[in-house]
């Protein structure tokens, strides 16, 4: 199996078991072993699927301001946590091919295989919630077929996605590219560096 097979399959299981209850208060479950891979993947799409919905509540028009607040420092943690993970996911990457002799000609990808997975994570929501809304109820046939096509070119997509994250893996582990990664520098979840925050702190 490779890598993109297993991490698709956890992808698929995490957004299944969420949707069981369907609330963004439900508590994660992760099924798989602390250190896997498999459980950084599991709860890396389960932060990316509760944020899903979070993006979509705090779009309700009638949403009480206060309560719209609250969701965004909610969503502002998410986005700290899923940045935190894809680090997490990347160093994985860097331990497994540490002794790997690098290929004098060999070169950078434009992002980190980490990154890609991320994208890959997201996809694999909006298959899913696309997939809901051909199979919606009620609704016009010309709306189920603009779903359709739709679902047809994200489902093109993952398989063009997950082909090149493991020819990337695949030319990393062989040398032919090497990995790079720098951590996030968002400054302004930094008391130091967001003038606002160092403003009203001093």
């Amino acid at each position: 199996m490779t890598f993109t097979q297993t991490a698709n399959e956890v992808f698929n299981k995490a957004i299944n078991d969420y949707h069981i209850k369907d609330d963004i208060e439900t508590p994660i479950s992760n099924p798989y072993s602390e250190g896997t891979i498999e459980n950084r993947l599991y709860l890396k799409n389960w932060i990316d699927t509760v944020q899903w919905h979070f993006e979509d509540i705090i779009r309700d028009p009638n949403i009480d301001p206060v309560e719209a607040l609250v969701l965004k420092r909610r969503i502002d943690k998410s986005n700290q946590d899923r940045t935190d993970l894809v680090e997490q996911i990347d160093s994985y990457f860097l331990e497994l091919y540490a002794d790997v002799k690098v290929v004098p000609d060999a070169q950078i990808n434009t992002e980190s295989p980490a990154w890609a997975v991320d994208r890959l994570s997201i996809l694999a929501l909006k298959i899913y919630h696309m997939k809901e809304q051909v199979e919606r109820e009620g609704v016009s046939q010309e709306h189920v077929q603009k779903c359709q096509a739709k679902l047809n070119v994200l489902l093109e997509q993952q398989v063009d996605l997950s082909t090149a994250i493991d020819q990337l893996l695949a030319d990393i582990a062989a040398g032919r590219k090497y990995m790079k990664v720098y951590r996030q520098m968002k400054m302004y979840n930094d008391p130091t560096t967001n003038p606002v925050l160092y403003k009203n702190n001093g």
